[in-house]
């Protein structure tokens, strides 16, 4: 029960969890700083193993088992906390202390934020931070070694050494649970809870050692079982960060004695024999004051378990009989062993199990099968994005036929028989029939179907080919070969009364001996470079071709032009006529004279003229000066003038 030190002060010197509350503090302190060593010295061991031997079982078991220490070392300083609180309860500090202790009021806005934030933490509490801050780092360490497909490796001497020393610290702990569990209630209430989560490191060691010592490069279950144990302090750190939330949810009273947070009750569950219920009545009972014992309806319900159980158990036993088949699907119904019936698609009922089963069966389902199968091909792994391609994709020249069977058959080399070894891909479409007798056969008269048609197959196709010959088998025999196959397969399979039926028969490829196809490839390559030389021929000729109705066409187009061209320009000849000769007769000598004019200015355009007036010559004609007056190269010299001259 917890002490309120506003009306129960004067009891607390009394209680015996107050009286020896300094000595568990420091013991708690002690057990804390070593486990808190341990375990940091497994999570930097881990880290550096990981850089060498990432993909081997150390840095797994490293890291589970450093978090189940600080599983512990999380629960021990949560006890630490409620024993510091009952030794200063115990113990008060003098007023002139508290109020050394007290702070100067903010000046700043700075010191105003933080004075806000040193409330709020102060509110939270430093156990729920330091509880949750724990929990969380537990989950994020034991998620970056959580993975299943880890591969089997041997480990030598040094497991067999670290399997040791787990078992030694298992030991030490098993022998602290051990001091705590004998603590009574009333003098630490707190040791059964710690005792509780030592349990979880005791297992996790128990555990890795256990993997350590049998790890092998073949087996894998001490490597699964190695990654597993990582899950127990995940869930007990999970549920500590839970009640580390909820814990923000509660009035925090500075004189109301604190309750533990790191209480689990997963790790308390960790018990022979589990009592699960039990555990969770103390819990809403210590917690929350609610006493199960005392609810009508789960006494009732106690009591009546045992028979709902039965009942439930009984009516699901009954409908083992209801059997439910899908469409593609049908059903043979067997009473007390017997087949009785052959059930359709839909809803049936029947004796319960083991007095009467449906074993089910296709309903018309069609398969191929080849008559051989090659090996199993490879796991393909991915390739990189930006490195080399993978050697699978290389297929230029790889052409493997994994489904192709041999068969040696009858041929001529020469004037003498021999032997000759044919590849067949020879595929087979069937399917179940769909009578009630066929599917009876096919249950009861063969265990492997597909098995069946292949051996029938194979003894078919040997007897087969004892009757043909190689020139026959790739000419005209070929067309009835696959008819042949099938209705002899048929015939085999009807007198074994299988109950299968051949739907088709298809010869997928024949591949002839090296001989038969070297010659075949030769008069392949004969036909296609024959065909080459004939388009190329081809191609030349149409070229020639297409080249004279270009030179053609260039020609024709060129005469049509040269006389467009010069029927365009003796019509513009004879426009220019028509019009100046209707001008003349309108315009008379006015017209000569502009045309003179205009002819002079064509002719005289690059000149440099002067033109004078010829009325200043009195009846003289008029006078054109072409003259160029350019200055001399020499200042100094005597200026000489061209030579003038005058046009009349």
């Amino acid at each position: 029960m917890q002490v309120d030190l506003h009306t129960q002060a004067a009891e607390v010197p009394a209680l015996p969890r107050f009286q020896q509350a300094a000595v568990h503090a420091s013991g708690l302190q002690r057990w804390g700083r070593v486990l808190l060593g341990l375990a940091v010295l497994g999570l930097v061991s881990a880290v550096f193993v990981d850089l060498f031997a990432a993909l081997t079982l150390w840095p797994v078991v490293l890291v589970n088992l450093s978090c189940a220490l600080l599983v512990a070392v999380a629960g021990l300083q949560s006890a630490c906390w409620v024993s510091r609180w009952r030794e200063e309860a115990i113990n008060p500090a003098p007023p002139e202390a508290l109020a050394q202790t007290e702070e100067p009021p903010p000046t700043g806005l700075s010191a105003l934020v933080m004075q806000r934030w040193r409330r709020l933490l102060q509110q939270i509490g430093a156990p729920t931070l330091w509880l949750a801050g724990w929990s969380l780092l537990i989950l994020y360490s034991a998620l970056q070694v959580f993975n299943l497909a880890l591969p089997a490796s041997a480990l030598g001497l040094s497991a067999s050494v670290a399997a040791v020393l787990a078992l030694l610290l298992a030991f030490a702990l098993l022998v602290l649970e051990r001091r705590l569990a004998q603590e009574s209630a009333a003098q630490w209430p707190e040791a059964g809870a710690l005792a509780q989560l030592l349990r979880v490191a005791i297992l996790c060691l128990l555990g890795s050692a256990l993997c350590l010592l049998f790890s092998s490069a073949e087996a894998l279950w001490p490597v699964r079982l190695a990654v597993l144990i990582g899950l127990l302090p995940m869930l007990v750190a999970a549920e500590l960060l839970l009640r580390a939330l909820l814990s923000l949810f509660s009035p925090r009273r500075e004189q109301l004695e604190p309750r533990l947070l790191a209480h689990s009750f997963i790790a308390d569950m960790l018990r022979w024999p589990p009592q699960p219920l039990l555990s969770l009545q103390h819990e809403l009972h210590n917690r929350f004051g609610i006493d199960l014992r005392q609810i009508w309806a789960f006494a009732y319900m106690r009591r009546a378990f045992l028979p709902i159980l039965a009942l439930v158990l009984f009516i699901g036993w009954l409908l083992t009989g209801v059997h439910e088949l899908s469409m593609q699907s049908r059903g043979i119904y067997e009473r007390f062993g017997k087949p009785v019936t052959v059930f359709g698609p839909g809803l049936h009922l029947g004796l319960p199990w083991p007095l009467g089963r449906v074993i089910t069966l296709e309903n018309g389902v069609v398969h191929e099968l080849a008559t051989s199968v090659g090996d199993t091909p490879p796991v393909l792994q991915p390739a990189a994005a930006e490195g080399p391609p993978p050697a699978i994709a290389n297929r230029l020249w790889d052409a493997s036929h994994v489904n192709d069977k041999s068969q040696v058959i009858a041929s001529g080399s020469g004037q003498q028989q021999s032997l000759q070894i044919v590849n067949m891909d020879v595929r087979f479409v069937y399917r179940i029939g769909l009578d009630d007798a066929a599917a009876l056969a096919a249950t009861y008269n063969s265990n492997d179907v597909p098995t069946l048609i292949r051996s029938t197959a194979s003894r078919v196709l040997v007897h087969d080919f004892a009757a043909r010959t190689l020139d026959g088998l790739l000419g005209a025999d070929r067309t009835r070969l696959a008819d042949d196959i099938g209705r002899a397969v048929q015939a085999d399979l009807a007198r074994l009364d299988s109950g299968v039926e051949i739907l088709a028969t298809v010869v997928e490829a024949i591949h002839p001996p090296a001989g038969a196809a070297n010659a075949y490839h030769g008069v392949q390559a004969a036909q296609i470079a024959a065909q080459a030389l004939i388009a190329r021929e081809r191609g030349a000729a149409a070229e020639q071709t297409n080249q004279a109705q270009l030179q053609a066409s260039v020609a024709d187009d060129q005469a049509r032009a040269d006389a467009r061209e010069t029927q365009a320009t003796a019509q513009a000849a004879n426009l220019r006529f028509a019009a100046e000769q209707r001008a003349y007769a309108t315009a008379g000598q006015a017209f000569v004279l502009e045309q003179y004019l205009s002819q002079l200015s064509q002719g005289l355009s690059q000149a440099r003229l002067l033109i004078l007036d010829h009325r200043l010559g009195g009846d003289s004609a008029p006078t054109l000066d072409l003259r160029t007056f350019t200055l001399p190269a020499d200042p100094a010299a005597s200026p000489k003038a061209a030579q003038p001259g005058a046009v009349h």
